[in-house]
């Protein structure tokens, strides 16, 4: 039985969209992406086609044009309302004309319009488009190809958008992605000063192919039989990543000297590098603010590994795991609350409250009973209601959001995290195929987090610790960058100030240069200057001046969208208005660089055909395939125990050694006669949910039973004069060095809230040694 969602296409339809080609060039860590759409009309009549479909949030659309036969139309990027126009006019007048432009409420959904395509006619369509590649937890840099469209959900009383052809986020046309009637080809080329050590993907991959000894550059192509079922996912891995850069990109040619396009632009890629010393004390205070999506997008059925059908939302175990190993590793001291919503929204506690035992299990046993029961994806109503808390004193407030992130208000959410920045971190987790990466992005960088992506077979655990971590670090204040440049040379930023620094993580900045005279200077400086914890602190870039000519202006391009995406926030108060000045400062940019906006379209308009078009045209929706009826395997909690090489040259007790078989998995779980009537969990889940808030373990029959003993066995091998909190909490920690340091990033914090809770009683109590 198949399961649909969103809306469908009428049966027997024809589609024109007939095949998809990809080619994407990824030059360290900036991508360029060329799609080609080949369209047919095998019809009697002309046709008009309509696809609305998927982008990266932050690509910057450069290029869009289309080829009749021999004739190839380059689009021009005009005021959205004029280029409508402009496009209506063609239609009624029979010539062909092409329309590219992006949603008003969300930067990543575009629809393209291809009108007057005669009977028996072929188009081929060629869209442009450039966008940095985002830094993964292990280092990796993810390029996502959006192969998936989910409806977005529209708030309730909120009036649609009204765009050309009615064109609103919400109205997709979707099907099963087995029915999806065109086909996909993917093929990419990657190049980096240093060599590239890997190419992994959640889809079927060709072999990777080196095309140098230094292995410097690569290709790779996406296996033949694509299916829809998820977005085609590259995570791309270097030899030592970590290294600031700097590229200053030649201005265009034809384009005037003072101008975006006409002068050099200059990319930064900095990576800074906190002290040790500051870096390895972790916060005990905050306050820690969970807001689960439980709308009922989050329940649809789907296969998992074995081909079973199962929801979503179990198969996943999405919430309470994750939820558990969080709270879990929050430190003493601290606040918190846990918040979920659908087009409603509950809280566990009426205000946060101070994170306790009691406080603890009273949540995660409200967490357990959680369903995908609250219906559509409104999320401004609830984190409305979290900002209207008053901020508790000395506890900096992390907010942590999780959603599939089918809304259609993406705009107006992101404008909210944006004006509340200054009270709070926001972090947000974007979870299965086709989650708004406009929404997951927007919110991260406006409230001053960390954004991650849960797709295919990854786990969430580790990519959630990693955003906790980030928020248990201090924060980085006054943070400024200057220029140390040699006369005659200026720079003007096109980026927004600096307002957020993590370990290991990159930021970007990019600006235009500025030539006033001649100068032999070859080299310039950009210091990042901030303070940690108090200590002030800097990280130096020297780079070369000199300028990059074979760099396709992607780099011009990059600087215009992050330019324009600071108008667009700018230009639209909080409250809804808009400032015509900078609206129309920021379609002269857009037009002016050729990016696209949520302001102005691309429009291309056939003029050398003499012959119109007779016949009325008949509307076709070329479908987007939908997360929830494919095959989408859930593996985010259930990959296989590994076990690792164990580090016992620190854990010298004779009896911890005869306690636990480190050869092999036989402590992983509970012998057959103890095996109990519920299956097992996870069994470092299992050991997690038995720590204490405090950080220690208790010696009882369930510890027993999670270290895969009995109690007597676990008892007898106790010191007489060590006592039995401390003796389990020392267990608990060596079965996790012992059998989990493939999991580590996942447990580590929790295990130093275990070891402080340790020493704290081994000062207390002098017999507490091992």
């Amino acid at each position: 039985m198949s399961h649909f969602c969103g809306l469908f296409t009428l049966p027997r339809e024809p589609v024109p969209l007939k095949s998809i080609e990809v080619q994407l060039e990824v030059r360290d860590h900036v991508a360029t992406v060329v799609s080609t759409l080949n369209y047919e009309n095998k019809e009697d009549k002309p046709l008009e086609a309509v696809f609305v479909f998927p982008l990266p949030g932050d690509a910057a659309v450069c290029h869009f044009s289309a080829t009749i036969g021999q004739t190839q139309i380059v689009a021009e990027v005009k005021e959205k309302q004029q280029a409508r126009e402009e496009y209506d006019d063609a239609l009624s007048s029979g010539q062909q004309a092409f329309l590219l432009e992006e949603s008003e409420q969300s930067p990543d959904i575009f629809s393209l319009s291809v009108g007057s395509l005669p009977p028996g006619e072929s188009a081929s369509i060629r869209l442009e488009y450039v966008t940095e590649l985002a830094v993964q937890a292990d280092d990796g840099l993810r390029f996502c190809l959006p192969a998936v469209l989910n409806p977005r959900y529209e708030p309730q009383g909120r009036k649609p958008s009204h765009c050309l052809n009615d064109f609103n986020v919400v109205q997709v046309t979707s099907v099963p992605a087995s029915l999806v009637p065109y086909s996909l080809s993917f093929s990419a080329r990657v190049s980096s000063p240093r060599p590239v050590s890997k190419v992994e993907s959640s889809c079927s991959l060709d072999p990777l192919q080196y095309l140098n000894t230094e292995q410097t550059q690569a290709t790779v192509k996406l296996a033949a039989g694509h299916k829809f079922d998820r977005d085609v996912e590259l995570l791309i891995y270097y030899k030592d990543a970590h290294q600031p850069t700097a590229v200053v990109e030649a201005g265009q040619a034809s384009a005037k000297p003072g101008t975006l396009m006409g002068d050099p632009v200059v990319m930064l890629s900095l990576y800074p590098e906190f002290p040790q010393s500051v870096m390895s004390s972790v916060a005990s205070c905050g306050e820690f603010v969970f807001l689960m999506d439980r709308s009922g997008s989050m329940d649809c059925l789907t296969n998992d590994s074995e081909g079973q059908e199962t929801r979503l939302w179990q198969c996943q175990g999405i919430y309470y795991d994750t939820l558990l190993l969080l709270l879990k590793s929050l430190p003493m001291g601290c606040y918190f609350n846990i918040y979920s919503f659908g087009d409603s929204y509950e809280h566990i506690f009426p205000k946060s409250v101070k994170y306790s035992q009691k406080t603890m299990v009273k949540a995660l046993k409200k967490v357990a009973v959680m369903d995908a029961d609250l219906g559509g994806t409104e999320i401004l109503e609830p984190l409305k209601h979290i900002y209207s808390q008053p901020c508790i004193p000395n506890q900096p407030r992390q907010l942590f959001v999780f959603t599939d992130g089918e809304v259609s208000n993406t705009k107006e959410v992101i404008n909210l995290v944006k004006k509340n920045s200054g009270s709070h971190r926001c972090f947000s987790f974007g979870i299965g195929e086709g989650s708004s990466s406009a929404l997951i992005n927007g919110l991260a960088k406006e409230g001053g987090g960390h954004a991650q992506f849960i797709t295919g077979t990854d786990r969430m655990q580790p990519k959630v610790m990693q955003s906790l971590r980030f928020a248990l670090q201090p924060a980085v204040e006054d943070i400024s960058v200057t220029w140390d440049l040699p006369k005659g040379v200026s720079v003007t930023a096109l980026s927004p100030p600096i307002t957020t620094l993590f370990q290991g993580q990159r930021s970007l900045v990019y600006a235009s240069a500025h030539w006033t005279g001649r100068s032999n200077a070859a080299e310039g400086c950009v210091t990042l200057k901030y303070s940690l914890a108090g200590h002030p602190s800097q990280n130096q870039l020297h780079f070369s001046l000199k300028t990059e000519e074979d760099t396709g202006l992607t780099v011009h391009r990059l600087g215009a969208r992050t330019l324009i995406c600071s108008l667009e926030m700018e230009e639209r108060d909080y409250d809804g208005q808009h400032d015509e000045g900078v609206k129309e400062k920021l379609v002269e940019l857009s037009v002016q660089s050729g990016v696209s906006s949520s302001y102005t379209a691309f429009i291309a308009v056939n003029k050398g055909n003499n012959e119109p078009i007779e016949g009325p045209l008949v509307h076709r929706d070329v479908p987007t395939a939908c997360e929830c009826s494919s095959k989408y395997c859930c593996h985010f909690l259930h990959s296989p125990n590994k076990s690792s090489h164990i580090h016992t040259a620190t854990h010298r007790l004779f009896s911890v050694h005869t306690l636990f078989d480190f050869s092999s998995e036989a402590s992983s779980s509970r012998d057959a006669d103890t095996e109990p009537k519920q299956p097992l969990r996870d069994p470092l889940l299992q050991l997690v949910s038995l720590q204490e808030a405090s950080g220690r373990w208790v010696l009882d029959p369930a510890l027993a039973a999670a270290l895969g003993k009995t109690s007597e066995e676990v008892e007898k091998t106790k010191p007489a004069l060590v006592n039995q909190e401390v003796w389990a909490t020392i267990l608990a920690l060596i079965w996790l060095h012992g059998f989990k340091m493939d999991a580590k990033e996942e447990w580590e914090l929790l295990a130093m809230k275990a070891v402080s809770w340790f020493r704290a009683q081994n000062g207390n109590n002098h017999n507490n040694k091992c």
